[in-house]
């Protein structure tokens, strides 16, 4: 534990009006050597992911195993009601018949991929989160409104609180917030 840590500072916060100032102070901080950064905005910006070094996404592999998962049930499903535990030959036809099983085999896709994107997002995104240290700060209200944020936690190797606080102030940050723990 640092002393930051042990005296309750989670990190330090910058605040910025516009995200191309964000982007350009996160490539900053970054190439500055802080690894431990989070920046918070209203809406998606592709340049702030990168630029803070975020580069897990794992939502599309969830979603693809969601839905192998669910054709490989679907079709063992069909498969076993038909031909292994039930079997009943109507008219001479076969038993495994691909061709119908088709639309069950791509609803239950479609049904395991949607289940996999809901839960692994929910859970990769660690919601709910009632609490996050950064709710803290007065003026984060207005992260989901007009105004770019961005932390740099106290847990970093390279965080030290002066140092780190005029490294902030230096970027054009228009406020730069102790984030309590």
């Amino acid at each position: 534990m640092t002393k930051q840590e042990e005296n309750g500072i989670y990190g330090l916060m910058a605040e910025f009006d516009d995200p191309s100032a964000a982007v350009a102070a996160a490539k900053l901080t970054y190439g500055a050597g802080y690894r431990r950064i989070n920046a918070y905005s209203p809406y998606p910006v592709e340049e702030l992911m990168d630029a803070i070094g975020f580069h897990r996404n794992y939502v599309s592999l969830v979603v693809f195993a969601g839905g192998i998962l669910g054709a490989l049930g679907g079709l063992a499903l069909q498969i076993w009601t038909s031909a292994l535990d039930y079997p009943l030959n109507v008219g001479g036809r076969p038993l495994i018949s691909l061709p119908a099983f088709i639309p069950i085999t791509f609803e239950c896709t479609i049904l395991l991929a949607a289940f996999g994107a809901f839960f692994g997002n929910i859970i990769m995104n660690r919601l709910p989160q009632p609490y996050h240290p950064v709710f803290n700060v007065p003026s984060f209200s207005r992260a989901s409104i007009d105004r770019f944020f961005l932390c740099v936690k106290a847990d970093d190797p390279k965080f030290n609180y002066g140092e780190t606080r005029a490294f902030l102030e230096g970027l054009g940050a228009k406020e730069v917030t102790d984030v309590e723990s």
